[in-house]
This record gives C-alpha cells, structure tokens and sequence, in this order.
C-alpha cells in the first residue's frame, strides 16, 4: 500500500517529499502555469535569497512577469514596487492595476513581491530584493524583447521609497561575477514615485514612521543617514517623475517635496505634479475627477522619452505588417 495513504489511514498525515516540496513552493509557481494567461512568477534567487529566514511564501521574493498586449510590444520594460507601508503588499491598486495600464501601452510589466519588514526583514534586505529584480529584467531583457536602457521603475508608498532607493543606491553590475544577473547594473533608467514615503525612516512621529511602526527606534537615526532616497541622489540618478497630493495626511507632500529639490540640485532631469486635494493610496487616482488626470501626465511623459515608441530592432515588426500574416486590430 502507498505509504501517503497508509499513514492518513493511521491518522499520521505525513506528506511525502515530493508533495512536501510542491506545498513549500507553491507560492512562487502559482502563476507559471498561467502562460496563456501572459502571466509567470519566478524566483529572484534560484536557490535561498540572501539573509532568508525560512523557506516559507514569506521568506521567498518572487517576479510576476505580464505581457504586453498582443501586438502592442514597444520594448520598454516597467518594473512595479507596491505600497503597504512595508508590512504587506497593496494589491492589485498598486500592483496588477498599474501593470495592466502599462502593458496596453506595450510595455512588459514586472511586479515585485519583496521582502517585508512585517516579517523581520529589515531594510536593507527589501533592498537587495529590490536591485537584484531590475537586474533580472535587465540581464534577460533580449529574453523579454525589451531594451536594456528602457527600463523603468515605478513604486508607491512604501514601495516608492523602495524604488527611489533602487534609483539612489544602485549597484553597478560586475563584469567578472559568476551569476550572469550579477554582471548587470540594477540601475533603473526611469524612475516615477506616487506619493513615495521618501520620509519612511524618521524618529518624528508625528507621521507615519518606519521606526515607530516597526519598534526600531533605538536603530533610527543609523536607518535614517543609510536608507533615506533624498539623501542619496546624485546626477546619475534617473529621470524622475513625482505624483502626489497636499492634503496627504500619511505621507506629507513635503517629503516628496524633498527628493525633489535633491533632484534639481543634483540637476536630474524632474517633473512633479501636487494635485490640491487626495488621500493617501490614490493609485490611479480611483475615479476621482482631477486624479484621475494623473497617468495622463505620466503618459505625456513616457512619450517624451521615447518609451512608448516601438523600436522594431527589440521587438520585430507588429504582426499585422508582416507579409500574408493577419491585419491591424481595430
């Protein structure tokens, strides 16, 4: 008798090695059986990620690769950090949402499940989870059919702090390292925060503090000087585009504010929109009539930079302009 079904017999349910290892990994292959989909979920790391505690969902960060719409590929590549405040990942507001508007627009979407500081992973480890995702995407971006140099990164709350740390604190990729993805840089070549925490590490807690929230209060000022985005910015950071809202009770506008006016004197090319009246977590502006005019900016802006133009050397020539192949969709 099959030894699964002897021990449920007996009441000892023990799951064979095999069955075992399908649980603790289902997390980071449920999607990959979603290709029709144009839906798949890799891990960042094959083996254990740096500094991991466990083997669990939580300990494993993972990308969710989408495709563009059939068809629309231009080649650019967006790479998306949710918000939550570090203790979980808002969804699909600041995630699914954000990559479906991308990927009508051609691009290929990318959205990052980091490591939580919920779960005891103190910056810098969202960090590292963060740099060694932009890698991936650049390192397989001939896999992907995007250009290596029209990569953009995009976050929002918590996740904006992420990115503009990703846009600050990048590593510049070794030529001679033995994992391929290592060689690249992680630097993302476009950088747009919504209503990014840039403040997150504070002992002021008149705001929301990461500090506060995490008890991490005797290791502040150390956090603050190591992993505050506006302290950081240099004239290698990217170009940067900036959303938020004065009335933000959460986040204070000021703190975007800050990163901007780093931006300007490190002379790094920046446009920031302050809309008068929002709460925090807005995404893309969740119907109200002004916000909702946001990632209409944001498109003009893409556009600008040549991201929403299709380049044929990446992606090849659309379907319907290939000789007796099929028409333009209407």
């Amino acid at each position: 008798m099959n030894r699964f079904f002897l021990t449920a017999i007996l009441g000892v349910f023990v799951l064979p090695p095999a069955v075992y290892a399908q649980v603790t990994a289902r997390c980071t292959t449920a999607g990959t059986d979603n290709a029709f989909l144009g839906i798949k979920t890799v891990r960042l790391w094959e083996g254990d990620a740096p500094q991991a505690k466990g083997i669990q969902c939580d300990d494993i960060p993972t990308l969710t690769e989408i495709d563009p719409q059939f068809g629309m590929a231009n080649g650019s590549a967006v790479v998306i950090f949710p918000g939550g405040g570090y203790r979980s990942l808002t969804s699909p507001m600041e995630s699914r949402e954000i990559a479906d508007w991308f990927t009508v627009r051609g691009f290929k979407s990318f959205v990052v499940s980091y490591r939580l500081t919920s779960h005891g992973y103190v910056l810098p480890v969202p960090l590292l989870d963060a740099q060694r995702a932009i890698q991936m995407v650049r390192a397989h971006s001939a896999d992907y059919q995007i250009g290596p140099d029209r990569i953009v990164a995009i976050g929002f709350s918590a996740g904006g702090h992420l990115a503009a740390l990703a846009g600050t604190q990048f590593v510049e990729g070794k030529p001679d390292a033995q994992d391929p993805i290592e060689r690249v840089s992680s630097r993302p070549d476009y950088l747009v925060l919504g209503y990014a925490w840039i403040g997150a590490i504070s002992s002021d807690t008149s705001h929301l503090s990461y500090c506060k929230l995490f008890n991490l209060m005797d290791q502040c000022e150390t956090l603050r000087q190591a992993y505050s985005p506006d302290l950081f910015v240099s004239k290698k950071t990217p170009p940067t585009f900036i959303y938020h809202t004065y009335t933000d009770q959460t986040v204070p506008v000021e703190q975007s504010l800050r990163f901007f006016n780093a931006l300007l004197k490190a002379e790094v090319p920046a446009e920031m929109h302050i809309f008068a009246n929002g709460s925090h977590g807005t995404g893309l502006g969740r119907g109200d009539d002004a916000l909702d005019q946001w990632p209409a900016f944001l498109e003009a802006w893409l556009r600008a930079r040549g991201l929403l133009k299709v380049d044929t050397s990446i992606v090849g020539i659309p379907p319907w302009e290939r000789p007796g192949r099929m028409t333009a969709p209407k």
